[in-house]
């Protein structure tokens, strides 16, 4: 089996510094590229310098973490992929239970997540992905290890194989012929929620997505585009209702009509937290779902939605309403 680790990067060039050793020092068995996303630092020229054996791909454009990794992938011929941020550090043996896993797995095991611990605080859950990740019924996503902006410590609670809704695009290992029979991701996305979108339609095609604690990686988060920005608001609010409509199955319009509601107290919540351009945000993210719907509806109509695909009718409610901070309490 034959393993690619890929790493898109836009000016990243101090986080590859940092952190590209320790990807090359623990991943022999694997062929390590990195696309570039046009940089305009020194990005290219620092690693053609310092890291010879770093296969690099030139993306046209920054297309964002969806487009950038469609461009960089298409070409390559490994049987696996990984996809990997620029602000992780790996670990020892950090490869080893994920080859060993798909080298055993069935056809339809497709996508695999390790255990993403926080690079600053490594006795914690990280926020992009933790021990694996969920949707509710209403398309809010959450994780075992992170509800919302509650992180949980690592007890070991989450140290067993298991299937998952979504990997995160922090660090996702996916089948390369599977990433190509999904067309790879949806690059209206640009960024943010690709990897559920991904997820989900694997899923609808029967495939699984599962956790492999024995792996684990520290993840900075927020090296690219960092939560208090109000571009990550829009983005965030803006897929998930993409994702929402291309996929889950039932009554969808109900579901958008709940969701209305639900982001109008979101919005009201940001202004009473005088935070105006994440109310902005989230309005101006709405306004471009409504624009972008008829399209959506298409793309439903092909993506066939089978799969029940939430645990919790509303993460929302259970959280903000009924005080449930940690995945297990739900």
């Amino acid at each position: 089996m034959n393993l690619a680790i890929v790493i898109l990067n836009w000016n990243g060039k101090t986080l590859l510094e940092q952190f590209l050793p320790t990807v090359i020092k623990f991943s022999k068995e694997a062929s390590i590229y990195v696309a570039d996303n046009a940089s305009t630092d020194d990005s290219i020229g620092f690693l053609s310098t310092y890291f010879p054996e770093v296969i690099i791909i030139k993306n046209k454009e920054n297309g964002g973490y969806a487009k950038g990794y469609n461009d960089a992938l298409k070409n390559l011929k490994e049987d696996v992929f990984c996809l990997l941020n620029n602000d992780i550090e790996v670990t020892k043996d950090w490869l080893t239970p994920i080859i060993e896993h798909f080298k055993n797995s069935s056809k339809s095991e497709a996508i695999i997540q390790p255990k993403i611990l926080d690079y600053k605080n490594k006795s914690k859950f990280e926020y992009a992905g933790a021990a694996g990740g969920f949707i509710d019924k209403y398309g809010y996503p959450y994780c075992r290890g992170r509800i919302f902006n509650s992180i949980e410590k690592d007890n070991n609670q989450y140290n067993k194989k298991d299937n998952i809704f979504w990997a995160s695009g922090a660090c996702l290992f996916i089948k390369s012929n599977v990433f190509k029979e999904l067309n790879g991701f949806d690059e209206a996305y640009f960024a943010h929620m690709e990897e559920i979108d991904l997820c989900w339609r694997a899923q609808n095609l029967g495939y699984t997505v599962q956790y492999i604690p024995d792996s684990t990686v520290f993840h900075v988060g927020g090296a690219t585009l960092e939560n208090s920005n109000s571009q990550k608001t829009y983005l965030n609010f803006r897929n998930s209702l993409y994702t929402l409509v291309k996929n889950a199955n039932g009554y969808v319009f109900i579901l958008v009509l709940i969701r209305l509601i639900l982001d109008g107290i979101a919005g009201f919540k940001y202004l009473c937290e005088l935070k105006p351009k994440h109310a902005f945000a989230l309005i101006k993210a709405h306004l471009a779902f409504y624009r972008r719907l008829p399209k959506l509806l298409k793309q439903r109509k092909s993506n066939n939605p089978s799969v029940k695909y939430y645990q919790k009718n509303s993460i929302v409610w259970l959280y903000y309403i009924k005080r449930k901070t940690t995945f297990k309490s739900l």
